[in-house]
């Protein structure tokens, strides 16, 4: 038996509660992973909130999308992409119903975890991770670019600029006051957003912008990457989807119209679990729950200012 979260009904965070369920042996081609650390992701709070409907049928509704843990069984055929897994490995992949102490998943998605790399960043960087390296292949950031990170501070855009500089780029990065030493520190030159924020990158980078991320969606950095990037092909977002059908830039992800990038995504841990087990990549951990306290957790997320990746240890 494993302790689970699920949803019970549609709602808030009030809504989420742990059941006992059993964990089935693993088929072929699976393997079933004993959870050390979960990643939460804002889109969990979309499956139970309603956003993407109401079936009653659905509920209880498991949830979580990636996890980090030891592999306790494998199925027949279970071969990952870096090669076959076998009990004891230490692993990390994308799951249905990750918050959980035990998770069977498929062993193509599964990945082995670098010795270097603890327990939580492994669990929490395939998903925020795989969308940085998305936006930077979409827009094409390279070496010489001059690239405006909209929402540098928070997880996937924190994990882009890094990337973006690593790739030989010049990062100018918005956040708020009390983020930018974090900024600098990534060797990302911080800028305030609010009012004037054109005006500030202008005098930042007077050659110009040549790509701009938004990971934001806020009409202040949708027109603001209008106005300083020529190109509109170079400019994306993962949230602004409206703007983007009507403004003619790109918008990655799971939305209306979007390029969901499944390949770039699925690839994307070659480069990741690399770059953090060198210490060239950071993904910062805001805080960190037990399972039992998965309430406290999505709280925690909603109130939109985490200033990093939320985990659940069970």
């Amino acid at each position: 038996m494993a302790t689970a979260v699920v949803a019970t009904s549609y709602g808030g965070p009030e809504v989420l509660s742990l059941i006992e369920i059993e964990v089935p042996d693993p088929g072929p081609g699976e393997v079933t992973i004993a959870v050390r650390a979960a990643g939460v992701n804002p889109f969990d709070y979309k499956v139970y909130s309603g956003a993407f409907g109401t079936d009653p049928s659905k509920l209880p509704l498991r949830l979580g999308l990636e996890v980090a843990g030891v592999v306790t069984a494998v199925g027949p055929d279970a071969v990952g992409p870096d090669g076959p897994i076998a009990v004891g490995d230490e692993v990390l992949a994308p799951v249905s119903g990750g918050y959980a102490s035990a998770v069977n998943a498929p062993a193509a998605r599964v990945v082995s975890k670098p010795a270097d790399v603890d327990w939580k960043q492994a669990a929490g960087v395939l998903s925020v991770g795989g969308t940085a390296v998305h936006m930077l292949v979409a827009t094409g950031v390279g070496p010489g670019d001059t690239v405006l990170v909209h929402g540098a501070a928070g997880s996937v855009g924190a994990l882009a600029a890094q990337l973006a500089v690593a790739r030989g780029a010049r990062v100018i990065g918005t956040a708020s006051a009390s983020r930018h030493e974090r900024l600098r520190a990534y060797g990302i030159e911080p800028v305030e957003y609010g009012p004037g924020l054109a005006d500030r990158v202008r005098a930042l980078a007077p050659n110009g912008i040549d790509a701009a991320l938004d990971t934001v969606g806020t009409d202040e950095a949708v027109d603001v990457s209008l106005e300083l990037v020529p190109d509109r092909h170079r400019i994306a977002s993962i949230v602004a989807f409206g703007r983007a059908a009507a403004d003619g830039f790109q918008v990655l992800g799971g939305g209306p119209g979007a390029d969901p990038g499944t390949e770039i995504r699925g690839n994307a841990w070659r480069e990741l679990l690399p770059s953090l087990a060198a210490g060239k990549l950071d993904l910062a951990i805001a805080k960190t729950f037990p399972l039992s306290e998965v309430t406290a957790a999505h709280e925690f997320v909603l109130d939109g200012h985490a200033g990093g990746k939320v985990i659940l240890l069970p």
